[in-house]
Order: C-alpha cells, then sequence, then structure tokens
C-alpha cells in the first residue's frame, strides 16, 4: 500500500499535481535545476513526494506547456534551455526605484474600487485624508500574477488622473505629477502564508509564503496621500538592503 503524499504538501483544496508542479517550477526559477539537466526518472519523483504516478505525470506536463520542461522519447525528460534560471521582483528602497520598477506593469483585474472609504492608520502615520478612492487589484509580469494590492488613495489626488490610475500601476503615476508632494514615504514588510483568496489570486498552494508590505505616502502637511497593503509571491520577492559598519 503506497505511502500518503510526503508532509510538505498541504491540506488544500489546491490539487496535489498542482502544488508539486509549483514546487518543480521553483527547483528551476532557483537553478536546482538548471538549462539542460536531466531530471528525475518519473520513478525516482514518486518515490521522493510519495504520490501517485498520475500526480507526477500531470506535475510533468503542466511545466512542460508552460515551455520548462521537453520530454524525449528513450531519453527522459530535460529543462530547456530557454527556461529562465531567476525569476524575480526588486522591492526597491527608495521612491523613484520603487516607480521605475513597476512602471511597466498592468494591473491585471479590479476587485473592488469604492469611494468614500477610510483606511486603519496609525497615530504615527499621519491624518487622514477627506475621503479615499480604494482600488484592489492584481498586478502581472510576463503574464505572471506576482501581487495583489490594496490601494487608498487620497481623492482628490485620484480625481486629477482617474483614468490613469485605474489602468496603470499607482506609484509611477504619482510621481508623474509634480503637483502631488510627498514629504515622507515608508515601507514595512513581514512574511506571512497565502490564505485560500490569495492562493487563488496568485495561483500558489494555500499556505505558501507570502511578502506583506505596508507602504505610505505623506503630504507635507501631514495628509496620509496613499495606503499601500501589497502581498507578494514569495517565489517572486527580492528585498536588498545595504549594511551600514
Amino acid at each position: 500500500m503506497r505511502q500518503s503524499a510526503h508532509f510538505i504538501f498541504h491540506d488544500s483544496p489546491m490539487p496535489l499535481y498542482a502544488q508539486l508542479s509549483d514546487l518543480l517550477r521553483q527547483r528551476i526559477a532557483r537553478g536546482l535545476w538548471k538549462p539542460g539537466d536531466k531530471v528525475p526518472t518519473l520513478e525516482a519523483l514518486v518515490e521522493e513526494f510519495q504520490v501517485a504516478r498520475v500526480t507526477v505525470r500531470q506535475a510533468v506536463d503542466i511545466l512542460t506547456r508552460e515551455g520548462l520542461l521537453s520530454p524525449q522519447r528513450g531519453r527522459g525528460t530535460f529543462v530547456t534551455e530557454k527556461a529562465p534560471t531567476e525569476r524575480s521582483l526588486k522591492l526597491e528602497t527608495s521612491l523613484q526605484g520603487l516607480a521605475e520598477a513597476y512602471r511597466h506593469d498592468k494591473p491585471q483585474l479590479s476587485l473592488i474600487e469604492e469611494t468614500g472609504v477610510v483606511p486603519e492608520l496609525e497615530p504615527a502615520d499621519g491624518h487622514a485624508a477627506p475621503a479615499y478612492q480604494h482600488l484592489r487589484r492584481v498586478h502581472s509580469r510576463a503574464g505572471e500574477a506576482y501581487c495583489v494590492a490594496s490601494i487608498y488613495l487620497d481623492k482628490r489626488v485620484f480625481l486629477l488622473a482617474p483614468k490613469r490610475f485605474r489602468q496603470e500601476t499607482v506609484v509611477p503615476v504619482l510621481m508623474d505629477m509634480p503637483q502631488v508632494k510627498i514629504a515622507t514615504a515608508q515601507q514595512t514588510l513581514r512574511i506571512g502564508t497565502a490564505d485560500v483568496e490569495l492562493a487563488s489570486l496568485l495561483h500558489i498552494p494555500l499556505n505558501s509564503p507570502v511578502a506583506e508590505v505596508r507602504r505610505i505616502f505623506v503630504s507635507p502637511d501631514g495628509t496620509v496621500l496613499y495606503l499601500g497593503n501589497i502581498t507578494y509571491r514569495g517565489d517572486f520577492i527580492q528585498f536588498e538592503m545595504k549594511l551600514t559598519l
């Protein structure tokens, strides 16, 4: 009798083959399986992950359709030469760098758009604007969802360019507006796990690691112009910082 699936798989509504395909995809993305490498046999993967042969076949089929793996009759399955060895999004620590990093990304999906709402602010954040526009959307790069953003934007700022704010990422639009003055900007990062909704929107297994960023821009008079709660796929984010001596 076959053992139950390996403990690394979550009790998740996401099918086991999808969880396995994501794990194998990460091996390629991290360079553990390099372009041209022959991947372990079907039997070896069945033994390693303690899953059925059909589960491994389905996972390999997914990566084959994505162009990451290439099964070759009589030889085995190989990582394709075009497979990316690195997939990361640098979490910038300067406003201009942040704007440029996101300038060419497009919101893939608008989930919510509300007006007249007020975000939850801490005393140290600054004071609230009279009203906010709330935008919640998924952002994609090269056709792959990488973050879910919940953004509160001062309604007066939003009305300066409502079409652009609805169609583009918010930070680059803000940086293009000379009439909008940002006195301070800060962000905090914590590591969390994906709940059912996030897992579905980002196409990752339930409880996968995610990076949760809270980002705030404040005007010279202390008004919170922008509050963003952004959740990034853990396998997509790269955070770099200089250490002082």
